[in-house]
């Protein structure tokens, strides 16, 4: 598959890498390409372009910048580029201030989510939430006692979730379907409980699982 990639950061990167290492041509989209230089020459099967470069090479686009500045990266995309396609929506509402006691601040309430904004500013984009809920360490082929850890995920289009975790289970995850967009609510704070054990100095080897009875 063709996955164009908003965004060149860290969480850009790794699941970039770990896509290109399960077979998928990847072309991410920055407004820097230079600072890629050194990353595209030791990853084949990669390139940079702009952000509406990305949207147009991409039989799914991978939006991975910071939550801020999202609806700013899907315009510089283009609608146009992501008519009816499949946007992953890795992105947290993280606000600007300090966090308090190592717990993250966002920028959204409890009956709001960063996802549901988007959606509703980009109807004609198929979004679909995941690799929200885990740090950039541990995204790509995790290797945790318990076997796969879940990887929670929501959207309105079935098709597009099943896309989605089929990258997700590539990857080294269990998709976990929360149902529509309104999920995000609950999905996007799990990255505010994820950070708690980082940001308190206790590491970034851990990750969410799902039991069953």
């Amino acid at each position: 598959m063709r996955i164009g990639i908003l965004g060149s950061g860290d969480v850009a990167r790794t699941l970039a890498a770990g896509l290109l290492r399960h077979g998928h041509e990847v072309l991410l989209g920055t407004r820097n390409p230079v600072r890629l230089r050194d990353w595209l020459k030791a990853h084949a099967r990669s390139s940079a372009g702009s952000f509406a470069d990305a949207a147009r090479f991409g039989d799914v686009v991978l939006l991975a910048v910071r939550g801020s500045v999202a609806n700013k990266a899907l315009r510089l995309a283009g609608t146009s580029h992501l008519l009816n396609k499949v946007v992953v929506d890795a992105c947290n509402p993280i606000a600007d201030q300090a966090p308090v006691n190592g717990v993250l601040r966002f920028f959204t309430g409890l009956d709001d989510s960063l996802m549901e904004r988007l959606q509703k500013e980009f109807s004609v984009v198929r979004f679909v939430k995941a690799f929200n809920s885990v740090g950039h360490a541990q995204m790509v082929n995790p290797d945790l006692p318990g076997g796969p850890p879940s990887m929670f995920i929501c959207g309105n289009d079935a098709d597009a979730k099943r896309t989605v975790s089929g990258l997700v289970a590539q990857l080294g995850w269990q998709a976990e379907d929360m149902g529509g967009v309104e999920a995000a609510r609950a999905i996007e704070p799990l990255c505010m409980l994820w950070c708690i054990p980082l940001l308190r100095g206790e590491g970034s080897g851990h990750a969410f699982k799902m039991l069953r009875a």
